[in-house]
């Protein structure tokens, strides 16, 4: 702890600073408290990443305390000590505005924008540095099922209309607060009791219903949705507004609406409309329900006049907030024409509400009354709050503001609905079995059946195919076969699966100059399946191999000898060299490294090897030439005219040559004919002063040798070929291709179903080994669904880097056949033929961008595009976006084979 004078540095309180490691300490012991009793209400502050990050820094730094005599100049670094804590960059009222109801941009992203500080971090942040403005923000629980802390950074912000003046203002609330503690708020804001106030839902400016005055009902379960209106009244003696009763409900008067619910079909187990269709896939299921319906949370009409009949399946979504991945996905699953039919009939009786995976039945219920709205609705737009509010309940990842990802929302809808869903409501246990060398057939139908023992549903029977997974120990070759189910395909684009790699390769012999070649090969792959690329690559010989290195800074770091090394070891920013080694036995490796005169090392180490023994300095002399001679420069013969002798080494030389090179069956008179000086490299690091002789080369299984770079070496020989090799991969940003090129849906497949190893951190324990092994992996499609959904892997995340690919990837509209790649043998020989009906796609970068949807009204065989509320005809031929992320098949039914699949 340093002591300051007093006066100096106001940020400062007491006088007292602490030196960075402390004020780090004391910061992680504080985290740690505060993580360790997590409880709804805590307070966290948001603060800048602009300023916590320079704190950040100023607290990694290395240093010892030293005492301080008055002046913050005797820190260490003390530059990087960050001054006040700023948080104007977070707020949007900066310049006005209550300093205690500060309101944040709309746009900001924890990591990224801001970061999140327990109450007593920011005590001595504050403490330590003053400034502001403090942003206190309060954890919630949220969660029906698996309850969860977050902070709630940005509160629900409401427009409160009073309709007496239709003055508005804007008034801020938690989500977790009571509609009790809303009439409160504005009561005491309009200075009027409780008794005289009535406050509308007014979602889209319209009367939605009364909020009643409770402690137990929360504005979240009011689904009251961000930066919305409500509207206030005030009463008179007696008044009852039109439409709504009074009940007694202990001490509060609770005014409830009276009217008949909106739609006729807006619950589980309704009217059943089957409009004359049984057969699925009929026409008639998509045409209009004949019904009275006003579209959810505000899609009535104002006059309240019942709609003329429309056609059903063309209503957009109102965007609620960033729900432009909610609305993408919800499209295409409700154009998905078994779950039209299942949710349009009553499916009462398969509502599992003791299923303890499932969301006890209200998600599929709440779903299918979305469902039945949308297609009852014409072409009026809904506001899915009700949905969207059981959403954030059951699953809070998707609750808030911010932008998720439509594929992550229909793989826990998928899976959410199968579970509320579900007939077998008791689970039986199954214990699993091996195969045991049992036919596939056999033991994929058991599988099979012990799955559907515990799982039933619309979903099963509709969207789930089967997987065969194979996995062979590289040791011990233990074959492992699985058959698992799957809800979809998710499968990577060939450049997320693939990795370019550019890789010098230098030859041994000295018939060539180095030359980089660059190749494709798995990110998931090993060193054998870069050898193999860039053999060939390069044409190697039947009788060479290739020996790949690393090279850091001018020296050989490390070989790279087993072919089973993940490529994962090798990291961009790295030199790797591959030397075109022969396959001959007995040979001697020789390793060479180039010193200037000034003792600095040059270029890229060269490998040669010696001939069979018995070896003398004079091979060694004799390969050197050699392999140097590509690097001669032109017009400069190796001879007499650059003889001199430098420290022992004797000039010289030998000049016969044949076809540029040295011939290396010509006698080498002795090392003083030579215009270097060679030295022995006893290791890596450093070379010593001894010549080398030949008890060195003949004693030595691996020759080091030290190249010394003369003025007169200089002049035989061109270094540069030896110089700055290319990385890996260039680091640094590339302009963004406006068109890339396409890949085919094929290849996409191909690269999924492809066997690879496992990665390093997704080892498989072996049953033989008794270890955890880097297996194979091969996928296989064993069977499947009517509803095939495809996943296009867009997006590549890692620790310190975020990527979407916008590659185009080509895929069929029509005659979509997998045949080739199911391997179930069916004797019915009816094709796996496929036709797409819906796309959701995603526009723009990560952290933003925007999703819509394109779907296909089957009764028309005519193409839509769902962009959040408005909908529009689209061509077919424009559909096939380089924005397409998820797709949507179905199988059709067409004639069997002749012959049987192979």
């Amino acid at each position: 702890m340093r002591v300051l004078e007093s006066g100096h540095a106001n940020s400062l309180k007491n006088g007292v600073i602490y030196s960075p490691q402390e004020e780090k300490r004391i910061v992680k012991e504080l985290n740690d408290q505060a993580e360790s009793n997590l409880q709804e209400g805590n307070l966290y502050y948001v603060v800048s990443s602009r300023w916590f990050i320079g704190w950040q820094r100023y607290t990694e730094q290395e240093g010892e305390d030293c005492e301080m005599n008055g002046n913050t100049a005797d820190l260490p670094n003390p530059a990087e000590r960050p001054g006040p804590i700023d948080n104007s960059d977070l707020i949007l009222n900066v310049n006005g505005g209550d300093a205690d109801n500060l309101e944040l941009l709309r746009t900001l992203e924890e990591g990224q924008h801001y970061v999140l500080v327990p109450e007593e971090v920011w005590k001595k942040l504050l403490e330590w540095y003053n400034g502001g403005p403090p942003l206190p923000r309060k954890l919630i629980s949220q969660g029906a099922i698996n309850k969860k802390f977050n902070v709630e950074v940005y509160p629900l912000s409401l427009k409160l209309t009073d309709s007496r003046d239709n003055s508005q203002s804007d008034i801020s609330f938690s989500k977790k607060a009571s509609t009790l503690e809303l009439y409160e708020k504005v009561c005491a804001l309009k200075g009027l009791p409780q008794d005289k106030v009535q406050i509308w839902d007014y979602f889209n400016e319209k009367k939605q219903c009364i909020l009643v005055p409770s402690g137990n009902k929360t504005l979240e379960d009011a689904n009251l949705q961000m930066d919305q209106h409500i509207l206030f009244e005030v009463r008179t003696v007696g008044e009852v507004s039109a439409g709504l009763g009074v009940l007694s409900t202990g001490n509060e008067l609770a005014l409830v609406p009276m009217e008949p619910s909106r739609s006729a079909v807006t619950i589980a187990g309704g009217p059943s409309f089957t409009n004359g269709y049984s057969t699925r896939y009929s026409s008639n299921l998509y045409s209009g329900l004949s019904t009275s319906s006003t579209a959810e949370n505000g899609g009535h009409d104002s006059n309240g006049s019942q709609k003329k009949k429309e056609k059903g399946g063309l209503a957009g979504l109102q965007n609620l907030g960033n729900t432009c991945f909610m609305n993408s996905a919800l499209q295409c699953l409700f154009h998905t024409a078994p779950l039209v039919e299942y949710f349009l009939q009553n499916y009462t009786d398969e509502i599992n509400k003791q299923n303890p995976l499932g969301m006890h039945g209200e998600l599929a219920i709440s779903f299918g009354d979305l469902l039945r709205e949308m297609w009852s609705s014409g072409r009026t737009s809904i506001a899915p709050r009700h949905f969207k509010g059981k959403l954030a309940r059951f699953a809070p990842q998707f609750s808030g503001y911010n932008q998720h990802d439509s594929q992550e929302l229909l793989a826990f809808l998928l899976d959410g609905l199968h579970e509320d869903l579900n007939r077998v409501k008791q689970k039986p246990y199954i214990e699993m079995k091996d195969s045991d060398g049992r036919p596939d057939e056999e033991y994929a139908e058991e599988c099979w059946r012990s799955h559907k023992a515990r799982n039933d549903s619309i979903i099963v029977d509709t969207c789930q195919g089967q997987y065969k997974s194979t996995l062979v120990c590289p040791v011990c070759n233990k074959i492992s076969i699985t058959f698992d189910p799957f809800m979809y395909l998710s499968l990577p684009l060939p450049s997320m699966t693939n990795r370019t790699m550019t890789v010098t390769v230098l030859y041994t012999n000295g018939v060539g100059l180095p030359m980089p070649y660059t190749v494709t090969v798995s990110k998931h792959g090993c060193c054998r399946d870069l050898i193999q690329a860039l053999g060939t690559a390069c044409c190697l010989k039947t009788d060479e191999s290739l020996l790949l290195a690393e090279v850091y800074d001018h020296k050989i770091y490390r070989y790279m000898e087993s072919a089973m090394e993940s490529l994962s070891s090798i990291k961009d920013d790295e030199h790797i060299v591959a030397y075109r080694v022969p396959k001959k036995l007995g040979l001697k490796k020789l390793e060479i490294v180039h010193q200037s005169t000034e003792k600095k090392l040059l270029g890229s180490p060269l490998v040669t090897y010696l001939q069979e023994e018995p070896q003398t300095v004079a091979d060694v002399w004799i390969a050197i030439t050699s392999i140097l001679s590509p690097l001669r420069k032109a017009h400069v013969p190796l001879s007499k005219n650059h003889s001199e002798k430098e420290n022992g080494s004797l000039s010289g030389g030998n000049d016969e040559t044949e076809n540029g090179f040295i011939n290396d069956s010509a006698e080498c008179k002795c090392s003083s004919d030579l215009p270097f000086q060679l030295t022995v490299t006893e290791d890596r690091l450093s070379s010593i002063g001894r010549q080398i002789d030949d008890d060195y080369v003949r004693s030595s299984s691996f020759l080091r040798v030290t190249l010394h770079w003369t003025d007169n070496v200089h002049e035989l020989y061109d270094i540069s070929y030896l110089e700055d090799f290319p990385e890996v991969c260039k680091s640094g940003f590339t302009a963004k291709k406006t068109r890339q090129e396409a890949v085919s849906l094929f290849s996409c497949m191909d690269a999924f179903l492809k066997e690879e190893p496992l990665g390093p951190d997704d080892m498989w324990y072996c049953p033989n080994c008794k270890e955890h092994r880097q297996a194979s992996k091969k996928l296989d499609l064993w069977k499947l669904p009517e509803i095939l959904v495809i996943h296009l892997k867009r997006f590549s995340y890692s620790r310190y880097f975020k990527n979407k690919l916008d590659t185009f990837v080509s895929f069929p509209i029509q005659n979509l056949e997998l045949d080739k790649y199911v391997k179930e043998k069916d004797s019915s020989n009816v094709p796996y033929m496929y036709e797409l009906y819906a796309i959701s796609n995603h526009y723009g970068g990560l952290g933003g961008g925007h999703y819509s949807a394109y779907a296909k009204l089957i009764e028309e065989d005519k193409w839509y595009h769902f962009d959040d509320s408005h909908v529009s005809p689209v061509s077919e031929a424009d559909i096939k976006t380089s924005a397409a992320y998820v797709l949507f098949y179905r199988r059709v039914k067409v004639e069997a084979k002749s012959e049987a699949r192979g």
